[in-house]
């Protein structure tokens, strides 16, 4: 298996995150981390899970992520793998926001398949480091990506992106 980890990471926080993910994701196949830049789509040929991260910035995702999202053709995404991942504050969406169930909500509507629900990851505060246990706890999300993945099976509803 092939995985394209793709994140944007201001405080060095979310990348902590994509790198423990595809360490994750590296004992089963293939994987190539890339930090995010702006308005370049990723060669996405012979991938077979895109999972794309950032931080929460605005209640959504940085600018730098809305315009990868933006470049990214839809023809590319269709039908394909994906799973979406952020960083940002402990505490209700409703008052943090969280990139990473809009980033979901885009790649679903260009037909991207996720295969699980969108993950926070917290970071104690703007700059600061990430909360006890969260490098841990990607791994472990990877682990549960995987095996969704591997199961054929779409188990997140587009709809609640």
């Amino acid at each position: 298996m092939y995985s394209l980890v793709m994140y944007d990471s201001g405080f060095g926080n979310t990348e902590r995150i994509a790198r423990a993910i595809a360490d994750a994701l590296r004992e089963h196949g293939r994987v190539h981390v890339v930090a995010c830049d702006y308005g370049s789509a990723p060669n996405l040929d012979g991938v077979d899970l895109l999972v794309i991260g950032g931080s929460t910035q605005r209640h959504g995702p940085s600018p730098v992520l809305e315009s990868l999202l933006d470049a990214l053709p839809e023809v590319a995404i269709r039908g394909r793998a994906v799973a979406v991942f952020d960083t940002r504050y402990h505490m209700h969406k409703l008052l943090s926001g969280s990139a990473a169930n809009k980033i979901a909500k885009r790649l679903a509507q260009l037909g991207g398949v996720l295969v699980v629900p969108p993950e926070s990851f917290f970071v104690v505060e703007r700059a600061r480091p990430l909360e006890t246990g969260e490098i841990e706890r990607a791994a472990q999300w990877a682990a549960h990506l995987l095996t969704a993945h591997e199961s054929g099976k779409e188990i997140y509803a587009r709809d609640d992106a």
